[in-house]
């Protein structure tokens, strides 16, 4: 199962005890099996709270090991939409590589240089889909699956995304960033059939960025 979330909703607990995604999911999952039935769901990757898009869940736990094993293996790919404060030099493919760390502690992460312990490998690329006076649209495609990696990449690159002051954006905007999993493609656990989900960015993206559901 494949749903849209919204920006400010967390995809599972955490110390706030918000409300989550996954609850949400198995809610309605639930709703849908016969009685006495639970139906199993669990989720697949995750996106940061003030981030937008798509999020998997698998319903079985075959499905879950096959998704999974296709992640690990670099086979699931994800297309983001991401406003960003400053210009990309081209509409040409451009590849960031970096080592990430994760501040736990702080929820923070930094690019840090070859050989720091535990640091990451990083790759994501962009293109620019167009700017409106100081602000970008850009296509993000992550190699890997770093957390806040798309964030601080772009960061790292000069083009923090539109609101995110955490990692250098100028100002907050209504408590979201401007980052949107706009599409991802796998390959059907059972069927074996290629897969492409695709949701739209929020309408309320049409306030930075008129137009641009018709990008």
């Amino acid at each position: 199962m494949v749903v849209d979330k919204p920006a400010r909703l967390i995809t599972a607990s955490d110390k706030t005890g918000d409300a989550t995604l996954l609850e949400l999911a198995r809610a309605y999952h639930f709703a849908r099996q016969a009685p006495g039935k639970k139906g199993y769901l669990v989720p697949l990757h995750f996106l940061d709270r003030p981030v937008s898009g798509v999020v998997m869940f698998a319903l079985s736990s075959k499905a879950a090991a096959r998704l999974s094993e296709q992640f690990r293996k670099g086979q699931i790919h994800k297309t983001y939409r991401a406003v960003v404060e400053g210009a990309a030099s081209s509409s040409e493919l451009h590849t960031v590589d970096s080592y990430l760390l994760k501040d736990r502690d702080h929820n923070l992460t930094k690019v840090v240089p070859a050989g720091t312990a535990g640091a990451k490998a990083s790759t994501l690329t962009y293109r620019s889909l167009g700017r409106k006076g100081p602000l970008s649209l850009l296509e993000v495609r992550p190699k890997t699956g770093r957390s806040h990696q798309i964030r601080v990449q772009l960061a790292q690159s000069g083009m923090p995304i539109y609101g995110d002051v955490k990692y250098g954006a100028s100002s907050m905007w209504k408590h979201q960033i401007a980052l949107h999993a706009l599409t991802v493609t796998f390959t059907h656990p059972v069927a074996k059939t290629p897969v492409t989900v695709t949701t739209p960015p929020p309408a309320i993206w049409q306030s930075i960025w008129p137009g641009v559901l018709d990008v």
